[in-house]
């Protein structure tokens, strides 16, 4: 599992005319088909960080564990470059799985037959930031 963390002050600013923090975390080739994971990523997208956290600690997908660590993740890296005090000062403005790639093998049947098996993995973002619409 290699992942890879980014935070940056945003270039848009808030109607107020501070500018808008986001920090960004992900993690690429995750043993978990995208279609899994996507669902449990659709839970926690548009919430409060803090809430985002509770959701994903009693979430029974396998899934959950992952995308929890994540978003800690990325609250984390909010907290040390940006300097934001807690977690529920923060929103998730983004959060997406890509497919990632698949490892093929084979599984040996009847008379000298085979058949495919894709293990599927995926790559998983999620951004944070202090606006509740985000920055694009």
């Amino acid at each position: 599992m290699a992942k890879s963390t980014q935070a940056q002050k945003s270039l848009n600013e808030n109607r107020d005319g501070s500018a808008v923090i986001s920090s960004r975390a992900s993690v690429n080739e995750v043993r978990i088909t995208a279609q899994k994971a996507r669902r449990v990523v659709d839970l926690i997208r548009g919430m409060k960080a803090d809430e985002a956290l509770a959701v994903l600690k009693f979430a029974p997908q396998a899934a959950g564990e992952t995308v929890y660590k994540l978003v800690a993740s990325a609250v984390a890296n909010a907290k040390d470059i940006h300097g934001v005090r807690e977690a529920s000062d923060l929103w998730i403005t983004r959060a997406y799985v890509d497919e990632g790639t698949t490892l093929k093998r084979f599984r040996p049947r009847a008379q000298g037959r085979a058949f495919k098996i894709r293990k599927r993995t995926s790559h998983i973002t999620v951004v944070v930031s202090d606006a509740k619409g985000g920055s694009r």
